[in-house]
Parts: C-alpha cells; structure tokens; sequence
C-alpha cells in the first residue's frame, strides 16, 4: 500500500514539476532565438569558395556548370523520374473557360512515386504563346498551394475558394497573379509545392509539423526544399513540351517563398529566360545573425545542406547571368533586411556586369512591406513583356 501511494505522490510531482521545468532555461545554454550562440563565429567561416571571382575558375561558363553541379549535389538524391524525361504524363481533371483564357486542373507525374496536381491558364487564340511558371509563397499557411497564384477552378471546395480569396486579399490586393498574366497572352502553369496544398498532411496543415516532416526525409537522403526544386524544373520542362508555348519564351515569378523559388529555378532551368522575384533576397550573414529582433532566419524551406560553405543566395542567383531577371525588396520587410538585399543586389551587380549584360539585371527597393501589391504585378509584366514579348 505504501509503494502505491509513493508511486501516486511520484506522478503528481512530475504534473507540476514537467511544465514548470519546460518553461525554463538553464544558467547555461548555446542556442538563443532560434540560433547558436556563436553564429558570429560561424558566419566569419563562410568564405563561399566557388562564388564568381572567388573560384579559381575563370571561364564563366565552366564556372557556371561547376557550380551548378555543386548546387545540385547539396540538393541530395533527386526524383527518381528526372525533370529532363519530359513530357510527362498527365490528366486534366477539370476545364472552365474565362474571360480571355482557359484554366484547366491537371495531375502530372513528376517521379515514380507521385502525381502532383496544378494548374494551367491557357489564352485563347492562336499559340505558341510566352508562358510563366507562377510559384506560390509560404506564408505558413499551407492549406493552400497552387490556389495563391491562380484562382480556384469551380471543381473546388468552397473552403479552398474562400480561403484562396481570403490568401490573395492580405498578400496581393486581391489580384490573382496568374490570372492577371493569362488575361495578358501567357501561358500559365502554377503547382503545390511539397507540404502545400493537395500535397499536406492528412491530418491536416500544420506549419509545426514541416521541419519535423523535412528532417524525416532527410532520413531517406532526400532534401524536401530540393524536391520543391525539383519538381519546379520538372514543371518548367513540362511547360516547355506544351504545343500551346514557345519554348524559348518561358519565365517564372513569386512572392516571399515563391521568389526564392523563382530564382533558384531561373539558376538552374535551361528553360528560363526571364525571373522576377519580389521580397526574397538576402546575403548569409544579414539573415543568420542577432543583428535583428527576429525569430525566423531561414528554415527548411530553403535549407540545401552544406550549400553555405560554398555558395550564398545571391552567387546562387548569379547562375542566371546573363538572362534577365528583376528582384523587388521592400523597405519596411522584417523578414529581409535591406542591408541583406543592397549587399545581395551588389554581388549580382558585380556579376552581371562582368558579362556585359548589366541591362538585364533590374534591383529594387520600394516602400512596401512583405507583400506583392498590384504595381508590384503591373511591373512584372511589364518586365516580362519586355524580355518575353
């Protein structure tokens, strides 16, 4: 009887002690904000050895191929369907007309082991038409993917409308980005990413479960943020095959996460001529550091392993050069400083510049916050009719 009522006493001490404990932090501890505590010390061990001047490579081009192929190898194992093998199979799953263009639903296999549904805006008339890869944002909201960019199909719950509705509202004054480039003569193509979308949880989006469901692909050798790249090419190629584009008029555009995949796609697709990406770029050291009175640095969404030690975002982007590309930062966004942005801006500059094609490079600062507001989009296109029209 003794032994019970110790074991009682046991177990309600622990209901009161657990919870007290997991609200404190011991005297001594190495992770602060999300970060180490000496992520100054590591930040001043980034040198990125294979960024353009510091390689020892001096053929643009060979650097270019070497450093690409550095990028993929962080990237991980890949689908086991290539994004080269293209076309891909798919099937439409729904068709409605619109004011201008057909938006059709479509499911395409882009590896053995998935079908990922998207969607394509279609102009009438007569093809081949230019055509943009529309990516979505992050945003941690993940109930919905492809939906940010194109507006849903009426084949849809009534719950994703309204949410896409709602999505498009707060982050880009109510203008499908998608649409509004459809009803302008381009092809549309617009995809979830891995954990968005048609391609969630089944218990439902829950932005606390990604890093969890990231580290536990990473168990398999496989990197969730280089399957959303992945499956990007694997969508530009497919764009690529459609009868209705012009192959060499493809471009991409996003906003926030969307951006980063912008211009990771537009560094590695053979297939992209043109990329405007609006509020993601920064250096390294201005994004993983306690300058700021932030929590969220980075993340698995845009976590290639190892890929630091060698190359930072803007040398990633500069593998673009000399195609055209068009980065919009903004002045009051807390997610990327501008002193990120101006030293990011700066290096491609640099790169740009040692090709001679200085014009094609266009960086912005404006006066918004992290959103894509309607002149955001107006300059888009306007950038994408200049260098795809």
């Amino acid at each position: 009887m003794g032994s019970v009522k110790s074991v009682i006493c046991c177990v309600v001490a622990m209901a009161v002690w657990l919870p007290v404990c997991a609200q404190q932090g011991r005297q001594k501890y190495e992770f602060r904000r999300n970060l180490p505590v000496y992520a100054d010390s590591l930040l001043k061990d980034l040198t990125f050895p294979m960024a353009w001047g510091n390689s020892p490579v001096t053929d643009f081009d060979e650097w270019k191929q070497t450093a690409r192929q550095k990028v993929f190898d962080c990237m991980l194992t890949p689908p086991t369907l290539p994004y080269t093998l293209h076309p891909s199979p798919f099937t439409i799953i729904a068709e409605e007309q619109r004011d201008g263009y057909r938006a059709r639903k479509i499911e395409i296999q882009l590896s053995r082991y998935y079908t990922v549904p998207a969607y394509v805006l279609i102009p009438d008339g007569e093809g081949p038409f230019p055509a943009v890869n529309a990516l979505h944002d992050h945003g941690g909201h993940l109930y919905i993917g492809k939906e940010k960019m194109i507006r849903p199909l009426a084949c849809e719950d009534t719950a994703v409308v309204n949410d896409a509705d709602r999505w498009v509202a707060s982050l880009y004054e109510g203008q499908y980005v998608g649409d509004y480039l459809a009803r302008h003569g381009y092809v549309v193509f617009s995809a979830d990413a891995p954990m968005w979308g048609e391609r969630g949880q089944q218990e439902g989006p829950r932005r606390d479960r990604y890093d969890m469901i990231a580290g536990n692909m990473m168990m398999y050798g496989i990197d969730l943020s280089a399957y959303m790249t992945y499956d990007d090419l694997s969508g530009t190629a497919f764009l690529a095959s459609m009868p209705e584009v012009d192959r060499e008029r493809i471009g991409c555009v996003g906003c926030s996460m969307g951006a980063y995949r912008a211009w990771m796609l537009a560094a590695l697709s053979p297939h992209i001529k043109a990329a405007a990406a609006i509020c993601w770029m920064v250096t390294t050291d201005e994004q993983l550091s306690f300058k700021y009175k932030r929590t969220e640095n980075g993340g698995f969404a845009n976590c290639l392993p190892g890929l630091r030690r060698w190359l930072d975002y803007p040398h990633i982007a500069s593998l673009a050069c000399p195609n055209a590309m068009l980065f919009i930062n903004g002045t009051q966004d807390k997610l990327f400083p501008v002193a990120g942005a101006e030293k990011a801006f700066a290096i491609m500059h640099d790169v740009w510049h040692s090709q001679g094609a200085d014009e094609q490079l266009e960086t912005e600062l404006w006066d918004m916050p992290h959103s894509c507001p309607l002149k955001a989009q107006q300059r888009t296109l306007e950038f994408l009719d200049k260098h795809l029209k």
